[in-house]
């Protein structure tokens, strides 16, 4: 099939990529004139494991195509894919207006029977609009479908070629079965392939990110009481885990979530619910613990040093949202140090693929190391944001050695609490007792 997929972000350029990587010829379409010089030039401006290889294969291949011609993407187009930004507005609703400013350049160059498909996040009820808006500019139909993505930032690739479902959202059944068709080499191990409405489909997207956001808020608001109580959060998880009912799934206490779907997505269904006359208590809650739960480190930090933390250096492991990513956004990185700067700490940080992004947003006010180690020369304390698995097993002899002192705040849970006792370590954790070195 001939696709077209207007954004090459995140989503867009994964997207793209493996129908192409299945056979289809792909043109990838962006307003970014540099974006696109750079991907044309086999520079990719994401990091997502595999991506790299996928993208210099099929491009060599001459199945996946990158441009900021309108035209010549969209004209031959058989399915028109819509994977452009819908962030966060001031009220917590989605911004709509890079997708409605897309599907606007793209209709007087769509084929009579082209399908346009929405893989952005997008408000229930935009699909509809969008019909609407092709019969006014047109003066004719034209199916739009939903298509959700349901991708784990660092896992995308395995995700989209190896998905648990497909979900869409069509009108009409030829569309379904075009679809059906194009998803065909994902679906080989009998995952399902589910067909809806629109609005259930773009529903679908919301329910299933707030719903995971809330098992993050929960077991991360029992973490909290547990502290007080004496109890240990991994022994509590794993109580409750085994629950058939319940599952290990997102129940892994820390520091709050990031990135680019959890808190726009929460807070869009929220302002949808309002906007409906519903009111969304539990999103909202949801939201305001994952909010307080970012401040978590930064307390610690507090109490341990009182008046004393102005001039004392913190070392940081972890600046990306989650591992296997570069993505900061609304990273709790940022918020311990936005925090720990505006307490005149000193910081040292490592991260090791999200460096680049961080230095674009705080410039020399950090030190920023190329090893773990290096972060923690002269430390007064390290603090663990994000969980990449070259810190689960360090060398902790190097660490004492490295540091002024065995003090370590880990967000993340990282290590045994027997660990840190035989290490001889003073290790704050989430939802556990505090160890105290000797």
């Amino acid at each position: 099939m001939k696709i077209a997929v207007i954004g090459t972000g995140y989503v867009g350029l994964v997207t793209g990529t493996c129908f192409a990587d299945s056979g289809n010829q792909v043109a990838c379409l962006d307003v970014d004139a540099k974006k696109v010089e750079r991907l044309l030039a086999g520079d990719i401006p994401i990091y997502e494991p595999g991506l790299a290889e996928l993208v210099e294969r099929n491009a060599a291949s001459g199945r996946l195509q990158f441009t900021t011609d309108v035209a010549s993407a969209v004209a031959p187009a058989q399915i028109v894919y819509l994977a452009v930004g819908t962030p966060s507005a001031a009220d917590g609703s989605a911004d709509m207006t890079y997708l409605f400013a897309a599907a606007e350049s793209i209709a007087p160059h769509l084929r009579a029977d082209a399908v346009v498909v929405t893989k952005s996040t997008v408000p229930v009820g935009t699909c509809a609009r969008l019909e609407g808006r092709f019969r006014e500019m047109l003066g004719r139909p034209v199916d739009v479908a939903s298509n959700p993505e349901f991708l784990k930032e660092g896992a995308a690739i395995d995700d989209f070629t190896k998905p648990d479902r497909v979900v869409v959202g069509v009108r009409r059944p030829e569309v379904a079965e075009l679809l059906r068709e194009l998803y065909a080499p994902f679906l080989r191990t009998e995952h399902p392939f589910l067909v809806m409405s629109p609005e259930s489909a773009e529903m679908t997207k919301y329910v299933a990110n707030a719903l995971l956001s809330t098992k993050i808020s929960f077991i991360n608001e029992v973490a909290n009481v547990c502290e007080r109580l004496d109890a240990d959060i991994n022994d509590v998880r794993r109580g409750i885990g085994h629950d058939s009912r319940i599952g290990f799934a997102f129940l892994f206490p820390g520091v709050g979530y990031g990135g680019s779907c959890f808190p726009k997505d929460v807070r869009a269904l929220a302002h949808l619910a309002k906007q409906h006359g519903v009111e969304p208590q539990i999103l909202t809650s949801v939201d305001e613990v994952n909010t307080r739960q970012k401040d978590v480190l930064l307390e610690k930090i507090d109490r341990h040093f009182g008046d004393e933390l102005a001039g004392r250096t913190i070392a940081i492991w972890g600046l990306a949202f989650k591992p296997k990513t570069d993505d900061i956004r609304e990273a709790p990185a940022l918020v311990l140090i936005d925090g720990l700067l505006a307490r005149g700490a000193k910081l040292q940080v490592h991260d090791p693929e999200a460096m680049e992004n961080v230095r674009a947003r705080y410039g020399d006010r950090l030190t920023y190391a190329d090893t773990p180690i290096a972060a923690l020369t002269a430390a007064d304390a390290l603090a663990i944001v994000t969980e990449w698995s070259e810190f689960r097993n360090p060398d902790f002899e190097a660490i004492r050695t490295a540091m002024k002192a065995p003090l370590i705040f880990d967000g993340r849970n990282l290590f045994s609490l027997t660990q840190m006792r035989q290490a001889n370590f003073t290790y704050h954790s989430i939802g556990r007792e505090v160890v105290k070195a000797k």
